[in-house]
């Protein structure tokens, strides 16, 4: 017995599945990257990990990320936050019929010098499946808080990003 509402439909999960496949080859992420998100191809952030329920994205410390004080300039570390909420609302939107998708909200905390490769993982992929199901489902617009923690080599945390995306079924 499924716990979603009898009004909200089951996402086509070929279609979901298909767009993780694609997201995951190496080549097909270069292409849609450079297509679609030049500048995080130039930062080199990388997806390290995408399932339906979390995604994870790297960005390293390097030339092109660094800031004055020898650490990964925020604005780095906030595309790869977003973009690991994005590829998952990105993925649960691609399960159905269309529906417009927004960022409406950030907030960070920053706890720790950003250097070396961070990992930026998003466990909030069920939710953000949800909302578009009842968005789809209802016509009517639904929020949803998305977490991205960035973690360093050693496992600690050096951010934390809540991102608060706005989902629309379209009719």
């Amino acid at each position: 017995m499924s716990n979603q509402p009898a009004s909200v439909a089951a996402p086509d999960t070929a279609r979901l599945e298909k767009f993780r496949r694609d997201i995951s080859n190496p080549l097909k992420l270069k292409l849609f990257m450079l297509r679609k998100l030049p500048m995080a191809y130039l930062a080199g952030l990388r997806v390290a990990e995408v399932q339906p329920e979390r995604c994870t994205i790297t960005v390293p410390y390097k030339y092109l990320t660094q800031n004055p004080f020898r650490s990964i300039y925020f604005a780095c570390l906030s595309m790869a936050a977003e973009m690991a909420s994005g590829l998952l609302a990105m993925m649960h939107v691609q399960s159905g019929a269309p529906v417009s998708m927004l960022v409406v909200g950030l907030e960070a905390d920053f706890i720790k010098k950003a250097v070396g490769l961070i990992r930026f993982t998003c466990p909030d992929g069920a939710a953000i499946g949800q909302a578009i199901a009842e968005s789809r489902a209802t016509g009517e617009g639904r929020t949803v808080l998305a977490t991205s923690t960035g973690t360093d080599e050693a496992g600690d945390t050096v951010a934390t990003f809540r991102i608060t995306w706005s989902f629309r079924g379209k009719r």
